[in-house]
């Protein structure tokens, strides 16, 4: 990969916004194909990056991430949905949650096929420099590991992230009142968890699970690709 900081920021850019916008419009598809028509008639099928920018999630927290070091992640404007439309709604939630992950797991990994494609036109080894094969290769590399962290990110289960419904989905009915509660304090606890105790104690969590998890996978595609 390039040293090149601006080269890998802009890079990063023009990989996580095509990663947020179909994660979210993943979202809006899925809860459409239950019979959900809130997102389509709110607009947030469309492609178009504006549809789905949040401030914060898409912009202010990610470089504030970059700013500490932390792995660059974050977050699109939720999709709107209305739950009432699905004929078993724990299982639609499941469903439309699970649909932003699966979409991000699927641009990986085509992404990890295009590398491969474009690593045959560098037999002598990863290149250097800003030719055509090295921007390509650092992209797809880039692509990759985004869509796997963004993913993974967003498996954590922990509203309003996307986990919580597949959390949701397993909790028994009994504690769901108790769920409920806790949630309205899910907000400050995921800020502090992911912003405030990283840079006060020095340790990231979520950055630990990242790599873990979407760092071990994403190494192993990329790596894959240049056998």
């Amino acid at each position: 990969m390039s040293n090149n900081y601006l080269y890998i920021v802009v890079l990063q850019v023009l990989c996580f916004i095509p990663a947020i916008v179909f994660h979210e419009v993943a979202h809006g598809f899925a809860a459409y194909k239950l019979g959900d028509p809130t997102a389509k008639t709110a607009g947030r099928l469309s492609l178009n990056p504006a549809k789905h920018v949040d401030p914060f999630g898409t912009i202010i927290m990610p470089l504030m991430l970059m700013a500490i070091g932390g792995p660059v992640f974050g977050y699109a404007k939720p999709v709107p949905y209305n739950p009432r439309y699905f004929k078993d709604i724990r299982k639609g939630d499941m469903l439309v949650g699970m649909a932003g992950p699966v979409a991000n797991l699927c641009m990986a990994l085509v992404s990890a096929l295009l590398l491969f494609i474009v690593a045959q036109f560098a037999p002598l080894g990863i290149p250097t420099g800003f030719s055509v094969i090295s921007v390509l290769i650092d992209f797809f590399y880039l692509s990759i590991m985004l869509n796997l962290y963004l993913m993974f990110f967003n498996l954590i289960p922990l509203p309003p992230l996307d986990g919580s419904s597949l959390l949701l989905f397993f909790l028994p009915r009994k504690y769901l009142p108790q769920y409920y509660k806790v949630q309205q304090y899910a907000m400050p606890i995921f800020l502090v968890v992911v912003i405030l105790v990283p840079y006060v104690f020095h340790v990231n969590p979520i950055g630990i699970y990242l790599d873990w998890t979407a760092g071990t996978l994403g190494s192993l595609l990329s790596g894959l690709a240049f056998l």
